[in-house]
């Protein structure tokens, strides 16, 4: 049986690589998302057979209960609000690392108080254990209180503080504190020291909050990348406490996974992972004032409408989207795809330049252009498409501010220089769709917005989107 269960532990790591792989394309996401899936339909069954759990009275209702919530959430929750989900899945996989790691403590506990009262001899735990339960509550504290902040941050619901160093403070004194009792834990019986667990846990608890709230919106890809890398990290350590291998490999792979796309995204923004972590916004950084923003751009846009817009796409021979969150809010989508489908009907060439921060999480805007059915090799990533921009005749951006950016390239004050963009200005025509002038989570005004080849529309994306697909249905 021992051999079986590990082989079935061999079988759930193998369909996890290879579900993570095919999650690397929107081509084979669904896919890598079944193997992932029926990788951890294995994983539970083998933990079943090795913990030899006689009773599945509880297992099931978990497990019905479970799945209620996940296709309730699954059917209910739109595309848009992806990246709030994603985060708060992470936080919830820091909770159970919390409680099955407090759950074993506890059970550890009485038994050497029920040993100690009948004066009898109990094994003391092996420091390895100590230290990988310590590592087991204290990342997963982090992680569930730190992926809920991200959940309010990207609701709208908590803003960037004023000043961040009080929090910069309260993350150097919880550091501290963690490493010294963390020290004693470990160094003791820590069968003795409940209360100082307790202690502990609360202040990891703390720690996760001040370290994401003076983390800005732009950053939130990272800061979700980063805690779905804890939450595995959590995971992993809770297999050393509960000497399961499954969860072992399981919480490494996704640790491995988070931590590379974290350097992804870190490289993508060009910055660096403890700028993320402790730089705080880069709105606050930029510090320009509503009158500094509206002198930048006053006089100097130049807009139009829908109908010259459907115009110019008629005369067009290659155009390509630029989606950003302003996309995302206005779930413009489907009317992005209806034009596009519209202008491929004409014989135009049309495609989706994808930058990997656009949005709110890493692949926010594959995700919600999927949602939609646009083809998969029309969705071009920053590198590929980059080059090509000379060549097209007109690049719309919908509510891509910060990634479009010039000053990413051209100024070295601004607190974005050295960031990849798409290079969307070298397009003949620039047609920008947005509500407003208001800066990006950067904090600073485009300079996209005000180039000799660039045209406004101000307004909701989708509605403009479908004002431009009536106007081409008059041509």
């Amino acid at each position: 049986m021992h051999v079986l269960i590990n082989f079935g532990y061999l079988v759930a790591a193998v369909l996890f690589i290879f579900g993570i792989k095919g999650m690397t394309t929107p081509k084979t996401a669904v896919r890598g998302n079944q193997l992932s899936a029926a990788g951890m339909l294995v994983a539970v069954v083998a933990a079943l057979l090795e913990f030899q759990v006689v009773s599945y009275g509880y297992i099931i209702l978990g497990i019905v209960v479970g799945a209620g919530i996940g296709i309730f959430l699954a059917k209910r929750i739109q595309m848009t609000s992806m990246p709030e989900m994603v985060a708060a899945l992470n936080g919830f996989g820091g909770a159970a690392s919390l409680l099955v790691a407090s759950a074993n403590y506890l059970e550890m506990s009485r038994g050497y108080e029920l040993a100690a009262a009948a004066e009898s001899a109990f094994p003391e735990p092996t420091m390895m254990w100590g230290i990988a339960l310590i590592l087991s509550i204290l990342i997963g504290a982090v992680t569930l209180t730190g992926s809920f902040v991200a959940v309010g941050k990207l609701m709208g619901k908590l803003g960037d503080p004023a000043s961040i160093g009080m929090f910069k403070a309260i993350v150097k004194v919880c550091f501290v504190l963690l490493i010294a009792g963390s020290a004693y834990f470990v160094a003791s019986n820590p069968l003795e020291q409940g209360d100082l667990l307790i202690v502990m846990i609360l202040i990891c608890l703390l720690l996760g909050v001040a370290l994401v709230i003076p983390i800005g919106g732009a950053d939130m890809p990272v800061v979700i990348a980063l805690l779905n890398s804890y939450s595995g990290l959590a995971g992993s350590a809770t297999g050393f406490v509960l000497g399961n291998n499954g969860l072992i490999i399981t919480g490494s792979l996704v640790g491995a996974s988070g931590l590379i796309l974290t350097t992804i995204m870190c490289k993508a923004m060009n910055r660096s992972l403890t700028n993320v972590l402790f730089g705080g916004s880069m709105a606050a950084k930029a510090g320009i004032s509503r009158d500094e923003n509206d002198a930048f751009y006053d006089g100097k846009v130049k807009t139009t409408s829908a109908d010259e817009v459907a115009m110019l796409l008629d005369s067009a021979s290659r155009v390509v989207f630029v989606p950003g969150y302003g996309l995302a809010v206005a779930q413009a989508q489907h009317a992005t795809r209806e034009l596009a489908s519209m202008l491929q009907d004409r014989g135009i060439d049309v495609k989706y330049a994808i930058h990997p921060v656009a949005g709110r999480m890493p692949g926010h805007m594959n995700v919600l252009l999927a949602e939609a059915e646009v083809p998969y090799d029309q969705l071009v990533e920053m590198d590929v498409i980059n080059p090509e921009f000379t060549q097209t005749d007109v690049a719309i951006v919908l509510g891509a501010n910060d990634v479009t950016n010039p000053a990413a390239s051209k100024d070295p004050e601004s607190p974005i220089f050295g960031m990849p963009i798409l290079e969307v200005q070298n397009a003949k025509t620039v047609i920008v769709v947005k509500r407003g002038l208001s800066p990006g989570f950067a904090g600073i005004p485009n300079a996209l917005f005000i180039n000799e080849n660039s045209l406004m529309v101000h307004g909701d994306a989708k509605l403009v989107l479908q004002e431009m697909i009536a106007a081409m249905k008059d041509l």
